[in-house]
């Protein structure tokens, strides 16, 4: 398989009088693939909890919602060396850090999180183990539950410490839903629970 880099090299100079020179160099780098991979969701990419009654929320804690599993394939054209890096559209509106968060409501309160933990996982049709990368992929370790600021992937059920490359991979992602304590909010109106996220592809 041929690797194709581009590299752009730029220098910039500046020159005071009859002083020598100084300068900075900035590369550019990447390698194109022939491989590409396509993420789905088997029937559908949205986790629906309905009308939730503000009487059924706990005042004083955390609100636990009932779990939901959605089937995520990744399928590559080819074995593909690969990572999924998460993505928080709702930046900044999670009551956790390591997890996505559900928006603003009342103006600016955090109404909560949700967030993934990895189950049954299959590479190439042979069971695999979640693991997660803290250091961009140098390193692997064994993770069930993915968090933001981490790279996620696939390994072998007796080395977490490698990353495997696979045409197809198959997880069962359990999404936990949680709402922050109700005292603090105004809930006379509707509120809507607003979380997204993306699971971006990261060829390695």
């Amino acid at each position: 398989m041929k690797n194709f880099a581009s590299r752009l090299m730029l220098t910039l100079l500046f020159t005071p009088s009859v002083f020598a020179a100084s300068s900075i160099e900035l590369a550019v780098r990447g390698t194109i693939t022939p491989s590409a991979c396509i993420p789905a969701f088997a029937g559908g990419n949205v986790v629906e909890h309905g009308k939730i009654s503000a009487k059924d929320l706990v005042q004083n804690g955390s609100t636990h919602l009932p779990k939901a599993t959605m089937q995520l394939s990744i399928t590559c054209e080819a074995s593909t060396l690969f990572a999924i890096k998460p993505i928080d559209n709702r930046s900044g509106t999670s009551t956790s850090s390591s997890d996505f968060g559900l928006g603003f409501v009342n103006g600016n309160k955090r109404l909560g999180e949700f967030y993934l933990t990895a189950q049954n996982m299959l590479a190439d049709g042979v069971s695999a183990q979640p693991i997660a990368s803290m250091d961009g992929g140098s390193n692997w370790h064994a993770d069930m539950s993915w968090e933001l600021g981490t790279l996620w992937g696939a390994g072998a059920m007796d080395d977490a410490t490698t990353l495997l490359p696979s045409r197809l991979l198959v997880i069962d992602l359990d999404v936990g839903t949680t709402i922050a304590r109700a005292d603090q909010f105004d809930l006379s109106d509707e509120v809507a629970i607003d979380g997204s996220g993306t699971l971006e592809v990261l060829y390695l």
